[in-house]
């Protein structure tokens, strides 16, 4: 049985990425799929460090936004953390954006939902620590994972 808390800030993780002609289409936006498996990377990378030891999965990823396109020679920054534990299961928000790199302008391009879920070394679903509610925001967006948590449960049948 895990019984320590964690802060949402100790597993808060940021990534940029150069985003290169080989990530997009002939008109220089970068394709949406190479936007998604960097959102997957930094959820990942998050919800190990919640975890710790464990393996940490992808259970789904929902409510993926495309606010403005993303451009080749741009930054694309993601920024991921924990919104809401469950037993075995992690809500990881992931806010993605682009940075022009030659005038450092930033626009926030999108949002992604992801379920993570850790495992034992059997493959099956373990128990993670539950989050330490530090501050309203915190409480606020627990708050709100939990309600998009039982949402993703209901539409998949699961209560």
């Amino acid at each position: 049985m895990v019984s320590q808390k964690k802060s949402p800030q100790e597993s808060k993780t940021e990534m940029t990425v150069f985003m290169l002609p080989s990530d997009a289409n002939p008109m220089g936006n970068v394709f949406g799929g190479t936007i998604l498996k960097h959102v997957d990377l930094v959820a990942g990378i998050a919800a190990k460090r919640h975890a710790r030891n464990t393996n940490c999965v992808t259970a789904s990823i929902d409510r993926m936004t495309f606010l403005k396109p993303v451009y080749i020679g741009h930054a694309l920054i993601l920024s991921a953390r924990l919104n809401y534990v469950r037993k075995s299961s992690m809500e990881v928000e992931v806010a993605i954006e682009s940075e022009n790199l030659d005038t450092g302008t930033r626009v926030r391009t999108g949002t992604a939902f992801v379920t993570m879920v850790a495992l034992d070394e059997k493959g099956r679903p373990t128990e993670v620590p539950a989050l330490m509610l530090e501050t309203q925001e915190d409480k606020r967006r627990f708050k709100e994972g939990e309600s998009r948590m039982q949402a993703r449960l209901k539409e998949a049948g699961r209560i």
